[in-house]
């Protein structure tokens, strides 16, 4: 069964542009490289990669790219460009000519909620598709619902959501996520990663039944069609090791047929990201 761990991080940790890890978190506060990876994937039985923006610069894309350059097991990259420019077609004719370059990601949920709706962003979004990139939605559940208005202007433009949009599964998540997730859901296409779950947990006491139920609405409402794997290493590393991660998945999908289980492990990054 071909595996690919559709949503990870690699960054050389810089303390000042990297602010986001806090002194608490001091397990991912250094370098995170492609052979730190490597073995990981090998040790669970997967076999190649998509590499995620961590850092909202050019120089991130252009370093992500360098990487995935040097290892083939990187399959694909989404990257940052700054979707509110005017030189948006110039950017995006420009990383055109990347082939492992195959989407782009904004950190959405470090911004207010009406960024979301800024003529200028909706634009640059409107732009992605007509060079064939895709988008990661990386949002808070309070984002849904307006994160709904972007997604109702395009059928046509590919759309992932990353991490569920973050439900809080430690203290129990807002009462309007699961309906947020399923009107979301009903836009054909908008996949979802079933990725970065225990982070959102209690970080060292979380169990399979806390997560589960989460990872049941995304199946319902998304089939396992729409699903896709991610292990968010090494972030996952902050409540659980990269094998744990893996072991969950595994875990969870063995009650699906073996087909289904090739569409999330793989098939389904493949078809999204053209690997």
């Amino acid at each position: 069964m071909e595996k690919v761990d559709a949503h990870q991080h690699f960054w050389k940790f810089d303390p000042i542009r990297d602010n986001w890890i806090t002194e608490d978190m001091e397990v991912i506060r250094h370098d995170f490289l492609p052979h730190d990876l490597r073995p990981l994937l090998d040790a669970n039985g997967l076999n190649s990669c998509i590499a995620v923006q961590a850092d909202q610069s050019e120089n991130e894309t252009n370093f992500l790219l360098s990487l995935a350059t040097e290892n083939d097991f990187i399959k694909g990259v989404v990257g940052w460009i700054d979707l509110c420019a005017d030189t948006i077609h110039e950017q995006l004719e420009h990383y055109s000519q990347f082939p492992k370059l195959k989407g782009f990601r904004h950190i959405l949920q470090a911004e207010p909620i009406e960024f979301i709706l800024k003529p200028e962003f909706q634009r640059g979004i409107s732009a992605l598709q007509l060079y064939g990139f895709t988008y990661d939605i990386l949002i808070y559940p309070q984002h849904l619902s307006v994160t709904l208005d972007l997604i109702g202007g395009s059928n046509e433009q590919k759309f992932i959501l990353d991490h569920l949009a973050k439900p809080n599964i430690k203290n129990g998540t807002s009462a309007t996520w699961a309906s947020d997730l399923k009107k979301l859901a009903s836009h054909k296409n908008v996949f979802c990663k079933l990725s970065g779950m225990v982070t959102e947990a209690d970080h060292k006491a979380w169990t399979k039944e806390d997560i589960y139920p989460y990872m049941d609405k995304a199946l319902e409402f998304f089939g396992p069609e729409r699903l896709l794997f991610g292990s968010d290493w090494p972030v996952c590393q902050l409540a659980a090791s990269y094998g744990q991660v893996c072991d969950l998945m595994n875990d969870y999908l063995d009650r699906l047929t073996i087909h289904e289980q090739e569409l999330i492990w793989g098939k389904n990054a493949t078809l999204f990201y053209n690997l």
